[in-house]
């Protein structure tokens, strides 16, 4: 199999409105990126993926996109799009952009225009417009951010949203959608984007009128299937370009049906990424993630826009993520977390694959748990009845710099920071060998010269401790358990001390 750059590479998830303010009005923006492209560039990333850029109302972070093909104007211009693929281009970082295909922005152009053609009409069968049943809803569906899925219009027909009632789904029988997407990725594409990232992939078919048939109603139809081998095709047309999706199955034989060959080239490794600190649980996640793939690469995923902070949730009793209950407010341990949160940094760094590092990672940020009520902007705040707070405290802006707030961000940032964030701000941790950041820039110097894509040789040292040698010769130990474990080799790297050749608990070792 020819080598390809995903198959191994270390992406840097970029949060736009929250990674650095090029213009002082307290939103990142593309001007703060190119900016800090150097520093990505310094940290040993080798591509970006960036949340969604386009003009939206934000009634969801920008995933209810009102244009696919512009930017929206507190980010920048697509003259400044272009001039940010061509400048890390140039600093050897590919760019991943978000393509959002399940929904729109009830400001769309398409939207607006199904409004004001009334029901029947053409321009409603791209959406999923139906009557009512008596006073209700066509069905009895379920938004994922609470609530009903339907929401009445003014002429009495009903439009579905799985997310926000700001965000239409799209109807993907309809080949004017099937069309005008892969006119959206030939338009990034021809701009120099190399990868897409594919929101929410597994929804995107459904059908609300179908008798019920032993399957989800929305969730991983087999439609889905034939939108991704044409934009697998798509995509094959360009050279080095890459398809990502977001896809939470439980079933692993499922979710290995978006990776034939002529699908999805990766998918993020949600299991991963929510399994608890314990040995046998992780050891059992990897040698599925190996068994489900095939000849796909695995990804390593250890927090993202949607997630709990690692720091945050490995200080917990119970460290695992579910989308379901955040945890939000429950007891954790900064110190336990964040020890922990260094250890599981280098087992991902270290596994075959490519890893995805969510901004604020390597700086070891903690989800901030106490932003005041007025300054949520999460629709899962209102959607629950405030119940349940979002996800905004793993997306309060970056501390670059500096003792107070706004950090070297910029201007007054969008969502506060918290003040004791001045120990943890790029600046100080640079000069600190001891500090996250140069745990993670040194580990991912040395992945790209020793790890990446490849395979592992499980070592046995034991039931609470996760030991694997790399092709490369590189070895890995991880110890989850409470007894201190003795080693030899050569140490590359440590997430703790090791001092005399003995592996103390909740520490990640490199060696050689």
């Amino acid at each position: 199999m020819p080598e390809t750059w995903w198959r191994g590479a270390a992406i840097y998830q970029v949060y736009p409105r929250s990674f650095a303010d090029g213009n002082g009005d307290g939103v990142g923006d593309l001007a703060g990126l190119r900016a800090r492209l150097d520093h990505l560039a310094d940290l040993g990333i080798d591509a970006v993926w960036l949340n969604p850029w386009y003009p939206s109302p934000l009634a969801d972070g920008g995933y209810d996109v009102a244009d696919y093909r512009d930017v929206h104007p507190s980010f920048g211009t697509l003259a400044e799009a272009e001039a940010l693929i061509g400048e890390a281009h140039e600093r050897g970082i590919r760019i991943i952009i978000d393509v959002v295909p399940n929904h729109t922005s009830e400001v769309s152009a398409w939207f607006q225009a199904a409004l004001a053609a009334g029901p029947g009409s053409p321009e409603r069968g791209r959406f999923w417009f139906r009557p009512g049943v008596g006073d209700g809803p066509p069905n009895d569906w379920r938004s994922i951010f609470g609530g009903p899925a339907w929401t009445r219009v003014p002429d009495g027909e009903w439009y579905l949203h799985l997310f926000a009632p700001e965000q239409p789904d799209f109807n993907w029988t309809h080949p004017d959608v099937h069309a005008d997407f892969l006119d959206v990725l030939r338009f990034w594409f021809d701009r120099g984007v190399d990868g897409i990232r594919i929101d929410s992939a597994a929804v995107l078919v459904k059908d609300p009128d179908a008798a019920p048939d032993g399957l989800d109603p929305y969730t991983d139809r087999d439609g889905c299937h034939d939108i991704y081998r044409a934009w697998r095709a798509l995509t094959d047309t360009y050279e080095d370009r890459m398809l990502v999706g977001e896809v939470w199955l439980p079933d692993a034989d499922r979710l290995a049906r978006y990776l034939r060959p002529d699908e999805l080239h990766t998918v993020f490794n949600f299991p991963f990424l929510g399994a608890p600190w314990n040995a046998p649980l992780l050891r059992g996640v990897i040698d599925d993630t190996f068994a489900t793939l095939g000849d796909a690469p695995a990804t390593w995923v250890l927090s993202n826009h949607d997630v709990t902070r690692p720091v945050t949730r490995y200080g917990r009793a119970d460290s695992s993520f579910d989308h379901a209950d955040r945890g939000h407010g429950r007891p954790t341990d900064p110190v336990l977390g964040m020890r922990r949160a260094r250890a599981a940094a280098l087992l991902a760094l270290a596994l075959p694959g490519s890893v995805y590092v969510y901004q604020g990672e390597e700086l070891g940020l903690p989800e901030v748990e106490d932003l005041p009520d007025d300054v949520l902007d999460d629709p899962i705040w209102t959607r629950s009845g405030h119940t349940d707070r979002g996800r905004d405290g793993c997306r309060v802006p970056l501390p670059w710099s500096g003792d107070s707030s706004p950090f070297g961000f910029g201007g007054t940032p969008w969502l506060p920071q918290p003040p004791d964030w001045k120990t943890l701000t790029v600046e100080a941790q640079r000069a600190d060998p001891d500090s996250m950041f140069t745990l993670y820039r040194t580990a991912l110097h040395l992945r790209r010269a020793h790890l990446g894509d490849g395979a592992l040789t499980w070592l046995d040292l034991g039931p609470d401790v996760l030991a694997f040698t790399r092709d490369s010769g590189v070895t890995c130990l991880v110890n989850l358990g409470s007894v201190p474990v003795p080693f030899t080799g050569e140490v590359l790297l440590a997430s703790a001390p090791v001092p005399d050749g003995v592996l103390p608990q909740d520490t990640a070792v490199w060696l050689r």
